[in-house]
């Protein structure tokens, strides 16, 4: 993997702030001051798997050659020039800029592939901005939070679809490399829940070292897996426990590289104690799972000690539903990493889990059931003034994310934001993935000439 990628976008939209998040340490100032940037600095990247020069910019500013900001500029399109893929950064917050329209003209013309990144939206304010830059006919853009290390993952697919040969990863078979690439799974859990035996159990080896003693595994480890004719990369990882009771300096690095690894993931399998589930620690990880928006496996381990059978498994699922209803319907596996119980259900629901993870629902068929569903059950009036919603789209998969256009966004109560997403999962069988609904005001064609007659 040799190529390089450049961030350019105009002044403080976060382009320093991402270049070091990739390069594992603060090599670039940093500050709310515009202009701070002004060479073009190179720095070693780390994405997931992948590594990778990476290239930060001075902001785009429109300037004569000769001024300072002139030959800022240059330097910033010799970067296009050398790059193999850009990156251009918005600000998701702040919206689209005429200085914005503008640059992306500029990143057309230089023909590299490029990810259209619409930084600091780790908040609802930035939702209107991300879609938004749909506007500047780059694709679709990466929704991520630089300074918060959010949406890395999608980040790490983006440029992969970038650049398919550049990316591709040693030992993938060459004829599908580019098409094909290993469902990355995270075994995630509670300290000595089983999860090293599990992975062990899969590959038919004593790959990791296992035992009774809680902790044993630090690093997350990421192993090749072959399973009726489909690819994996599983990771294992550390035992996660309460933040309050982690103190240890070499547990505390585990944790992060086992956090790591559940961004990094396409399918996330929460691995519990089949005697102890639903703990308060196996809830918060399966809510970070969802919150990170990674397809979900409940896996419940040590069956070969349960005998409660089928009507077990029956209640394990009512439990699921009810202690979990941001993944209603998320599938549940018993399973006995020991003796390979369960394990061919468990890889083919998370098979299907992808799948659904990965589903795009047609406009046509999606507004059908919005207009139905809206129908029989209309939004509340709030203030005494009706809710208007107007149609629905699929903004992107992995996880499904639709966007619905209304009037009064801020005012539509998340019970019935609820009820939609609900009814969304029934519709299309969604069940268990985590489903993104944002709410974005139309624009006011007639606010112009509102504007003139005062």
């Amino acid at each position: 993997m040799n190529f390089t990628v450049a961030i350019v976008g105009r002044p403080n939209v976060g382009k320093s702030t991402l270049f070091n998040r990739l390069a594992g340490k603060r090599q670039a100032i940093v500050d709310d001051s515009p202009g701070v940037t002004r060479d073009r600095r190179e720095g070693v990247a780390h994405l997931g798997d992948l590594t990778f020069t990476i290239v930060d910019t001075a902001g785009f500013e429109e300037s004569a050659p000769e001024t300072l900001s002139g030959r800022m500029r240059a330097q910033t399109e010799t970067a296009l020039t050398s790059a193999d893929a850009i990156m251009f950064m918005i600000d998701a917050r702040a919206g689209l800029t005429p200085t914005d329209r503008a640059f992306a003209d500029v990143v057309r013309r230089a023909g590299k592939p490029t990810i259209l990144i619409a930084n600091k939206s780790e908040s609802r304010a930035g939702d209107a901005g991300a879609y938004e830059s749909y506007a500047l006919g780059l694709g679709d853009p990466v929704a991520l939070s630089a300074e918060h290390g959010e949406g890395m993952s999608n980040l790490y697919d983006a440029l992969r679809e970038a650049l398919p040969e550049q990316t591709e990863l040693p030992g993938e078979d060459e004829a599908n490399a580019t098409k094909e690439h290993p469902i990355r799974v995270a075994v995630i859990g509670r300290p000595n829940v089983g999860k090293s035996t599990l992975i062990n159990r899969l590959l038919g080896e004593e790959r990791l070292l296992t035992g009774p003693e809680a902790g044993i595994t630090r690093d997350t480890i990421a192993v090749p897996l072959a399973w009726n004719g489909n690819k994996f990369l599983v990771h294992d990882t550390a035992g996660m426990r309460r933040r309050a009771r982690v103190d240890d300096k070499i547990e505390k690095m585990s944790v992060g590289d086992a956090l790591e690894s559940i961004r990094f993931a396409d399918v996330v399998i929460v691995l519990m104690d089949n005697a102890q589930a639903f703990e308060e620690q196996d809830l918060r990880l399966v809510d970070f799972a969802e919150r990170e928006g990674r397809a979900i496996v409940l896996g419940f381990n040590k069956w070969d000690l349960e005998e409660g059978g089928q009507g077990m498994i029956t209640k394990l699922r009512a439990e699921a539903d009810l202690m979990l209803p941001q993944v209603k319907g998320v599938p549940v596996i018993a399973l006995s990493g020991l003796t390979g119980f369960g394990l061919e259900r468990l890889m083919d629901a998370v098979l299907e889990a992808h799948h659904v993870w990965n589903k795009r629902v047609t406009t046509n068929a999606l507004n059908r059931w919005f207009e139905d569903a809206t129908n029989s059950n209309p939004p509340p009036a709030v203030s005494g003034r009706r809710l208007k919603l107007n149609y629905m789209t699929q903004a992107k998969a992995r996880p499904p994310s639709f966007v619905v256009f209304c009037t009064r966004a801020d005012a539509v109560p998340d019970s019935y934001t609820r009820y939609l997403v609900n009814s969304l999962r029934e519709a299309f069988d969604m069940p268990g993935t985590p489903i993104r609904l944002m709410l974005r005001e139309k624009k006011n064609p007639f606010a112009h000439k509102a504007t003139r007659q005062r």
